[in-house]
């Protein structure tokens, strides 16, 4: 897996998403990430912009939601305002995650964001679905040369290949894209897991799950389609409230996903035909030819006599065509594993 320090080949990449999920307190801040860590998360992600960054102050049609979101009649400076997490936070943030053993990154939205966050050190860079389209800002992330996690929330085919395209450009090919449904919360049947299989193919990178499901339901079949990052809005107590508290999971119902995610892993496992000694020890389970009647010596066998039954210590039942109508070589007692050297 390209996220430095962080060995995927059997783990999915699992990150909790504090965003806006802190009250405006460190205090709460700090005690999320720890409860997150403690849920089973490998990395804590933040997000890192002002309201001035990322849009204007200003109250007509174009800045006001109205798109059926649990946000409809807020200006985006005004959601922004609230659900922004102070820059001055993030370094102490950064290092209470890192000693806690979280690998702690952000989400920039403009280039400003970016040099900030390259003045911290963040090992991974995040791109939200609604930054996709621009090309330039996603370059300049792409330029630090590290990690891109990005979502694809809003973007289509040709959106994704741009931003994939962008990265390359820029000499890097450490990308992961997240299916991810931008709806807050998002409906189980607008997730469409089937295109995860189908981005990895396409663009030929890894792939992962950005969700905004209530539940476990959606991450848990993620992992059987190929997901090999899951990103989940988590939040310490729902009374804390904001922007995203109610499609956030809180600690006892991340760590259930967390376990649950985990035990998916294992049952997939890996392509695996051999068979282990408790295999080879229940093939004695199994059928085989016995014989079912005395034999006397010179007697044919029949299907009277011999039959394909468990267990499994006789010769196997696709022999049985090869023994009828040839005879036995001495006396057999009923119950007895057939074998060659019983038989003429």
């Amino acid at each position: 897996m390209i996220i430095e320090n962080f060995d995927t080949d059997n783990k999915v990449f699992i990150i909790a998403e504090l965003s806006a999920n802190h009250g405006h307190d460190i205090n709460i801040a700090k005690e999320s990430i720890k409860a997150a860590k403690e849920s089973g998360a490998d990395a804590i992600k933040i997000q890192t912009y002002t309201a001035d960054t990322l849009t204007i102050d200003c109250d007509n049609e174009y800045f006001t939601l109205s798109s059926g979101t649990i946000w409809d009649g807020r200006t985006l400076y005004d959601l922004y305002s609230e659900a922004y997490t102070p820059w001055e936070w993030q370094k102490e943030l950064m290092n209470y995650a890192n000693s806690l053993g979280l690998i702690f990154f952000s989400t920039p939205f403009d280039h400003s964001s970016v040099d900030f966050l390259e003045d911290l050190g963040v090992p991974v860079y995040k791109v939200a679905s609604f930054e996709i389209m621009d090309i330039p800002l996603i370059e300049y992330i792409a330029s630090k040369d590290k990690p891109m996690i990005i979502s694809t929330g809003i973007a289509d085919l040709s959106d994704i290949e741009e931003a994939v395209n962008a990265c390359k450009r820029m000499g890097n090919d450490q990308i992961v894209l997240l299916k991810t449904t931008s709806s807050y919360p998002a409906k189980i049947e607008d997730a469409n897991l089937n295109t995860i299989p189908n981005m990895k193919e396409t663009f030929d990178v890894e792939v992962g799950l950005s969700d905004h499901t209530i539940g476990s339901t959606v991450p848990i079949l993620s992992v059987a389609l190929g997901a090999r990052v899951i990103e989940k809005h988590f939040i310490l107590n729902k009374e804390i409230g904001g922007p995203d508290s109610e499609f956030s999971m809180e600690p006892d119902v991340f760590k259930e996903m967390v376990k649950l995610v985990r035990d998916a892993e294992k049952a997939l496992g890996k392509i695996d035909y051999s068979l282990t000694e408790k295999k080879k020890n229940n093939r004695k389970l199994g059928r085989s030819l016995f014989v079912v009647e005395d034999i006397k010596a010179g007697e044919e066998f029949t299907s009277n006599n011999v039959r394909s039954i468990r267990p499994g210590n006789g010769m196997a039942p696709k022999n049985y065509p090869e023994v009828l109508n040839k005879k036995a070589v001495t006396d057999i007692k009923r119950g007895s594993p057939l074998h060659w050297e019983m038989i003429k």
